[in-house]
């Protein structure tokens, strides 16, 4: 029997008159959240709501639960809170082998920059002016550009036409648009092909040099919630839909990746943190480029300007795709989502697309948009 006299006995009935304190309590009830979290997330569509909790919180609650335990002596509390706070790294968007990726070297000849953002309704609260004063400024061989629309804020958008602001202001880049969706490219375009996700643009791209092909995947994964309250029973309604279009949508994508004959670049809004499950199907599409930034909490989606918050927004490559430089823009106040812009060649030579293939526009969805290049307008529009 442990003498309480000593020091070992000192500690085991400090533990004892601890043992179901406050720090294991708090602890024990992050843990079961933290298990019902990593069981039911992106398998029950309810779980969408939790889901949403800031991803740096997993690594945070924890942490300050262990400070807790040390400071009252609780070992049970300790380790409950050391074992959540392990599990939740990965839930917080943290990458650890960033600082060691991120050093910054010059991509190299042949290396196109490729830009992606969310326009958050294409200069719908802006004046367009400076608008396209930033998206010139970038300067990119190829933008991949979302929500070109504008919120009726009722869950529905307005359809738009900037086509002569366009061309005026990107004279040297062809213009894809479908979906609410365009790709710029001053790489000449040598297909577009239609896509099982119903909210990506894929457009093939003629690399400089000999031409090969790098196929680029324009993607907006539709957003959890609407902005109602909570207690109406719209909210969940249309969080139950949403969930299913989330996964509609990640279905359509893994498998028009994996029937990509190409190198493919995948880049977009995806509407998920690395706390949501959705994470888990981003995983299977391809690399993810983040650790390039040197970051070890990117983030790039900032409700307020300057207020970074977390990361909705990725760029993923299939082999094929050497992707030299990524990093995260401060869009200056024009949308809430930051611009990715990386630096990409291809690894390989690969075989040389066909003698006289150029464009070949997909009908289907162009009714949600401007007319394609070399394309008549559709009627009704």
């Amino acid at each position: 029997m442990t003498n309480p006299e000593s020091p070992a006995g000192a500690v085991w009935a400090g533990a004892a008159v601890n043992a179901g304190g406050p720090p294991l309590w708090a602890a024990a009830v992050w843990a079961v959240f933290l298990a019902a979290h990593l069981a039911l997330n992106g398998r029950w569509w309810f779980w969408l709501l939790p889901s949403l909790l800031p991803p740096p919180l997993f690594v945070a609650v924890p942490a300050l639960l262990l400070v807790a335990a040390g400071a009252t002596g609780d070992l049970a509390a300790g380790a409950v809170a050391g074992a959540s706070l392990l599990l939740g790294v990965r839930q917080s968007g943290a990458v650890v082998r960033a600082p060691a990726r991120g050093a910054r070297r010059p991509p190299p000849g042949g290396a196109v920059r490729i830009v992606s953002w969310n326009t958050q309704h294409w200069c719908q609260a802006t004046d367009p002016e400076p608008f396209y004063a930033f998206l010139r400024g970038l300067d990119a061989d190829v933008y991949l550009l979302q929500e070109y629309h504008h919120d009726r804020f009722d869950g529905t958008y307005r359809l738009i036409d900037d086509d002569r602001r366009l061309r005026a202001n990107f004279p040297g880049h062809e213009a894809v648009i479908a979906r609410g969706l365009i790709t710029l490219s001053r790489l000449p375009v040598a297909a577009t092909v239609g896509t099982a996700a119903r909210r990506t643009l894929r457009v093939d791209l003629e690399m400089p040099g000999d031409g090969r092909i790098l196929a680029t995947f324009n993607v907006h994964i539709p957003v959890q919630l609407r902005l109602i309250s909570p207690l109406r029973a719209d909210f969940y309604r249309a969080v139950r839909s949403r969930a299913a279009d989330r996964e509609q949508e990640y279905r359509g994508l893994l498998a028009d990746v994996a029937d990509c004959p190409h190198p493919a670049l995948i880049a977009g809004d995806f509407n998920t943190t690395a706390a949501i499950g959705d994470s888990r199907r981003i995983a299977r599409l391809g690399a993810d480029a983040v650790a390039l930034t040197g970051k070890v909490w990117p983030v790039s989606w900032q409700p307020r300007p300057g207020l970074r918050w977390w990361r909705l927004d990725w760029v993923l490559s299939t082999p094929g795709v050497r992707v030299h430089s990524y990093r995260f823009r401060d869009p200056r106040g024009l949308s809430d989502h930051c611009v990715q812009e990386v630096s990409v060649s291809l690894a390989e030579p690969g075989p040389r697309p066909q003698a006289g293939l150029r464009a070949h526009h997909h009908d289907e969805g162009t009714h949600h948009a401007l007319p394609l290049p070399r394309q008549d307008r559709p009627a009704g529009q």
